[in-house]
């Protein structure tokens, strides 16, 4: 594995669904308490469901990244090439979704108010960021391509059925 998809992911995912929570528990363990979800308990399992499509998800997509897109998900060494395959062909974000899932399996394994607030917060920062920041540096690195791609398939929800680009 690379250097800089190995820092990518201590940094990123690390930050969102490590260091932040870990804050988070530490800061509020006094205020509020934490209920560990049993196996007796629906939300255990559908924590566990979550986690392991966050999971599964997020390796696909770094997978694609590397491999097709020949970079990492880091804004410092990003894919050359725009990745359209996988889950690409349904949402344009399927890695941000796949932290927000975890983040949420978080919530409801550990029992954190707290920490399904960070859920929110991180989804909607990067709804922020990915409307005013990325989508307009990715249009300026691949032009018409990603304008193409961006007018056939959704930035959040899912389509349907998957696009192929032309």
């Amino acid at each position: 594995m690379n250097r800089e998809l190995i820092k990518a992911i201590i940094l990123l995912p690390g930050t969102a669904l490590v260091w932040v929570p870990g804050a988070i528990l530490w800061l509020s363990a006094d205020m509020l308490a934490i209920l560990p979800a049993s196996p007796r308990e629906i939300r255990f399992w559908i924590g566990v469901l979550m986690a392991a499509y966050g999971i599964a998800m997020a390796v696909w997509t770094v997978r694609l990244f590397v491999t097709i897109g020949r970079g990492t998900p880091a804004p410092w060494s990003p894919p050359t090439k725009l990745v359209v395959q996988g889950p690409y062909r349904y949402t344009r974000n399927p890695m941000i979704t796949s932290v927000v899932w975890m983040i949420g399996a978080e919530s409801l394994l550990i029992g954190s108010w707290p920490l399904a607030a960070w859920m929110l917060v991180f989804a909607i920062g990067n709804m922020i960021y990915i409307a005013r920041v990325e989508e307009p540096a990715l249009e300026k690195r691949f032009g018409e391509t990603y304008r193409r791609y961006k007018a056939n398939v959704p930035r959040w929800t899912n389509r349907r059925r998957p696009w192929y680009a032309p």
